[in-house]
């Protein structure tokens, strides 16, 4: 019995998603009420197969016969319109629970901090979303509704048949008690081995996410056959679980099929011996053995109804781990709504290490920024400049210290009106499959037709926005591939310019493009940097020649600050960038120069011949 006893903590996880049933309690209800009027019909109709037999048949009263035959056929038709109905309300409760935990689900998403997503894999979400969501709608609409349907025929028909023969039907029952405890442990195995099965499906949603997301990376280095063949181990790891789970299903369902046999048995054996003697009619037994049969119906349908509880409880086990999972950065209960902010930002004592990282990403940093001012971060790659300006916008929270915008923490501050006057423009601006009007429009969809084309134009976007057949109602591709790089950056600018931020963020927004796009992508750069405070990453010192201060960071502390005249000056880490950028520069200068450009040839007939 420790199978029994343990099934019911399996089932936690399934129990705690009824708090989503609350908003359709009168149509539950209603559901139920149908439910009990089928149930009702089903118990009456033996009793009527027994009087046929016993005053019709045996009586030869064909009146009565043919009076019954219309009553079950009244019976039969009303039974089919309760049914109906009854499948109509549980598809119904179903979908829109469905609906109502997906949406949630998506929700909790939205709102969880970037250190989750770190460590998240996107396949995994998408198929929690989808797949676990629907395990749990699908037990919900219809098996749920059965396992009701199941304890009214359970009852009834057990209260009927002790009534009628409570020595039978004490016979009768014997085999049911062995195949209730082999479907509870049934359903304690399969609900494990559910929960796996949801997690490889999990890995093969990501695998599969992965490789349409990188299908230019595998075809460019001609990795199709391992991308296939890892596809391929992801893809059998999930059929042996699926099989693993078909393995406990053969070893359960013969032995259900064998014990109803035995009931049917025990009944002919027994209940044909008091026929025999006279103290049951035909009628009755035929009655009684229609009541067991359904009675062992619903026993035999039980290991069904566990299967898909199973499946359904390691699917909400799933969507409870995410939905469990607390956002780590929130606004606080009495939040400052900073409305007109001034865009004055401050870094005290500043300490930050990741989830699961031993050394910090920066260390006891201190910086002043005063409003309009235009900072640059120079340094080498994980020196610390992303995650300085990830704490602006409170993206990641710091470990010590403190990040005060117009003095005020904040932590202290309403999230979405702190982001929301903070603009960002990223090296690679991710831009969603729908229009361009709309990916300008994004941070302010009440924007007018005139907003969105005076951002574009102060972009340099609008030329080749209006080039395209459909202007700004054409459609991008997903992240924007339709688009050039430099085509994909001043649409992004726009978005930003669209948001009017009072702080901006632009990390390497001009590293990846051409000179002459470099060139159309700078200028509008300078009219987004105007009359806001504005933090640049670059690589390149030729962005950052105009800063008003500019930071260099090695290993999570600024090593210099000052302009670009006061850093040449002092020496240090920045002149060895300066130096070796124009070294560089002069090398492929030279290099060019020396290239020899062959003289053209005038080929002759007899030349080719």
């Amino acid at each position: 019995m420790a199978g029994l006893s343990f099934y019911p903590i399996k089932m936690k996880h399934l129990l705690r998603t009824a708090s989503f049933l609350t908003s359709y309690l009168w149509q539950i209800l209603a559901n139920l009420l149908i439910l009990l009027s089928i149930t009702g019909l089903s118990l009456v109709i033996p009793r009527i197969i027994q009087q046929v037999i016993d005053m019709g048949i045996a009586q030869r009263d064909t009146g009565f016969i043919v009076r019954s035959a219309l009553l079950l056929l009244g019976m039969g038709l009303l039974t089919a319109a309760l049914t109906a109905s009854q499948r109509f309300l549980s598809e119904w409760i179903g979908g829109h629970i469905g609906y109502d935990m997906r949406n949630r689900l998506y929700d909790h998403i939205q709102n969880l901090s970037f250190s989750y997503h770190d460590h998240s894999q996107t396949g995994q979400l998408i198929s929690r979303c989808i797949e676990d969501v629907r395990s749990v709608q699908n037990f919900v609409g219809s098996s749920i509704v059965e396992l009701a349907q199941l304890l009214f025929l359970l009852f009834g028909a057990l209260g009927v048949m002790l009534f009628a023969n409570w020595k039978l039907t004490l016979i009768a029952i014997l085999p049911i008690f062995p195949l209730v405890w082999l479907t509870f442990t049934f359903g304690n195995r399969i609900t494990a081995l559910f929960f796996h099965v949801d997690n490889v499906l999990g890995d093969l949603s990501a695998r599969l996410q992965e490789n349409v997301t990188g299908v230019q990376v595998v075809r460019a280095f001609a990795r199709e056959p391992h991308e296939i063949q890892r596809f391929d181990e992801t893809n059998r790891a999930y059929y042996k679980a699926r099989v693993r789970v078909i393995g406990e299903w053969s070893k359960v369902m013969p032995s259900t099929d064998f014990l109803v046999t035995l009931c049917t048995i025990l009944i002919l054996w027994f209940g044909g011996s008091m026929v025999l003697n006279g103290t049951m009619t035909i009628g009755e037994i035929v009655a009684f053995n229609a009541y067991v049969l359904m009675l062992a119906a619903p026993a035999q349908q039980l290991t069904w109804l566990v299967n898909a509880a199973g499946e359904a409880s390691a699917g909400a086990r799933r969507v409870l781990e995410v939905l469990d999972t607390k956002p780590e950065i929130v606004s606080p209960v009495d939040a400052i709504q900073l409305t007109d902010m001034r865009g004055r930002v401050e870094f005290r004592g500043v300490n930050l290490i990741y989830q699961d990282e031993e050394h910090a990403s920066l260390s006891d940093l201190n910086l002043l920024v005063q409003p309009n001012q235009i900072i640059a971060l120079i340094g080498q790659t994980g020196s610390g400049k992303t995650s300085l300006v990830n704490l602006i916008p409170r993206f990641y929270d710091v470990t010590s210290g403190s990040v005060l915008v117009d003095g005020h923490d904040v932590r202290a501050l309403d999230l979405l009106a702190l982001r929301k006057q903070i603009g960002i423009v990223l090296q690679m601006s991710l831009l969603f499959s729908d229009s361009i009007k709309a990916n300008i429009a994004y941070g302010r969809p009440d924007a007018t037709e005139e907003e969105v084309i005076a951002a574009a134009k102060a972009a340099q976007a609008h030329e080749f926005i209006v080039g395209f057949p459909e202007g700004y109602e054409t459609m991008v591709g997903e992240r924007g591939v339709t688009l050039s790089g430099g085509q994909r950056q001043r649409v992004a600018i726009a978005r930003a310019l669209l948001m009017n931020p009072r702080i901006l963020i632009l990390d390497d927004s001009t590293s990846s493009v051409d000179t002459q796009t470099e060139k159309l992508i700078q200028e509008a750069l300078d009219r987004l940097m105007e009359g806001r405070t504005t933090f640049v990453i670059a690589h390149r010192l030729a962005t950052v020649r105009r800063a008003d201060m500019i930071l260099v960071m090695n290993k999570g502390h600024i090593v210099q600050q000052g302009t670009h005249e006061e850093l040449l000056s002092e020496g240090g880490l920045y002149r060895e960038i300066h130096d070796l950028q124009l070294t560089q520069h002069a090398v492929f200068v030279e290099e060019v120069e020396e290239v020899e450009v062959p003289e053209k040839r005038t080929y002759h007939t007899q030349d080719l011949g």
